[in-house]
């Protein structure tokens, strides 16, 4: 158990007039002289320890005192600190509520409301923007992103007032920073504004002017770039082979300027690239999965053998994968495939290597309506 200070100094001096008495009764009254001088000694010490007494309690008192001090300065620090973090939580709903208001405020401001089925979200690095053509001159309705759940946070409204005599109206893609003020190459949708209606479409001259209604073609499952003979089905090229060589097995037709086609297998549930390409008659841009024991046919494809990504394993399987040709914005910074899914075919499990498996019509595309206000 602690003893503090004023404890240990009255047991000091209990000790000393303790000491004193045991002094008079070995002297006897013989020895008064010295018992007296050991008595005056005694009273003197006993003075000098009540003073000290006296200033330790004083100093526990101004030591109660100033804990007490730094107890109050805690609790106000604390308080403080507390109110600190009530004010950043206020200041961060204000910003949030802010922002949903500004968002609610350019979409309610918006000359032309815009509704798509099939619209998906950019990349990080890009949004949509909106263009209604005046007199041959597009004007911007407003530059937006799509949420996972397709709904519209736009980030910018018109700017025109007057947008009553447009004959079009264009839907573009973007970059979200640094960008020209002109539209960009990438027109996703497009249709003619007739009294103040557009249905907006792919096949319209002024976006991918196709449907691509009559594209087709066919892959084999097959891995020119190794000397292995058990890995056969984990490459996939788009090709034919007729009398033993390979023919182009795609029926595709030419893009606009900022498009370009990409090749895909989703093995299990996950999508990865053969390559991106403009023309099916020549290879890709990408071998960074194929082998190093040879050179793969001048056509788009890939072989699965090294570098597989995150959460998948090379060599592999492609029965029960699904492939799929998309169309890409040539300025892209999204690791999935763009809404544009023209082909796509499942593998059927049992499927045999270097043998020819159709391709399909993939899904709808994306369409929607743009309404003058």
């Amino acid at each position: 158990m602690a003893i503090s200070k004023k404890q240990n100094t009255r047991t000091k001096m209990a000790a000393l007039l303790f000491s004193t008495a045991l002094v008079a009764a070995a002297c006897g009254s013989d020895a008064a002289s010295s018992v007296d001088a050991v008595t005056a000694g005694t009273s003197d010490a006993t003075e000098q320890v009540e003073e000290a007494m006296e200033d330790e309690e004083a100093m526990e008192d101004e030591e109660a005192m100033e804990e007490e001090a730094m107890a109050d300065d805690e609790a106000m620090e604390e308080e403080a600190m507390a109110d600190d973090e009530d004010a950043m939580e206020e200041d961060a709903m204000e910003e949030d509520a802010m922002e949903e208001g500004d968002a609610m405020a350019l979409a309610d401001a918006q000359q032309v409301a815009l509704e798509f089925d099939g619209l998906e979200p950019l990349g990080d690095g890009f949004v949509y923007e909106g263009w209604v053509i005046v007199d041959g001159n597009p004007y911007s309705t407003g530059r937006f992103s799509v949420e996972a759940d397709g709904s519209k946070v736009y980030h910018t409204g018109s700017d025109w007032d007057d947008l009553s005599t447009g004959t079009a109206f264009v839907l573009t893609i973007e970059p979200a920073e640094g960008d020209d003020p002109a539209p960009a190459d990438a027109h996703v949708l497009a249709g003619d504004l007739v009294d103040g209606v557009a249905e907006l479409t792919v096949g319209h001259p002024a976006a991918l002017g196709n449907d691509f209604s009559e594209a087709g073609g066919q892959f084999v499952l097959a891995t020119p770039t190794t000397t292995v003979e058990d890995d056969e089905l984990s490459g996939v090229w788009f090709i034919d082979i007729v009398d033993g060589a390979a023919v182009q097995g795609l029926d595709i037709p030419e893009l606009p300027a900022g498009w370009v086609y990409e090749g895909w297998a989703v093995i299990d549930g996950q999508p990865v690239s053969t390559g991106r390409f403009v023309d099916p008659g020549a290879a890709d841009d990408f071998n960074g999965f194929s082998g190093t024991d040879a050179t793969g046919p001048n056509y788009p494809g890939e072989d699965f053998i090294q570098n597989a990504p995150d959460g998948l394993e090379f060599p592999t399987d492609l029965t029960g994968s699904t492939i799929v040709i998309s169309i890409e914005p040539e300025d892209d910074d999204s690791p999935a495939p763009f809404a544009f899914k023209p082909l796509a075919a499942g593998v059927p499990d049992g499927t045999a290597d270097h043998v020819g498996i159709d391709l399909g019509a993939g899904p709808d595309f994306p369409s929607g309506t743009a309404t003058l206000n």
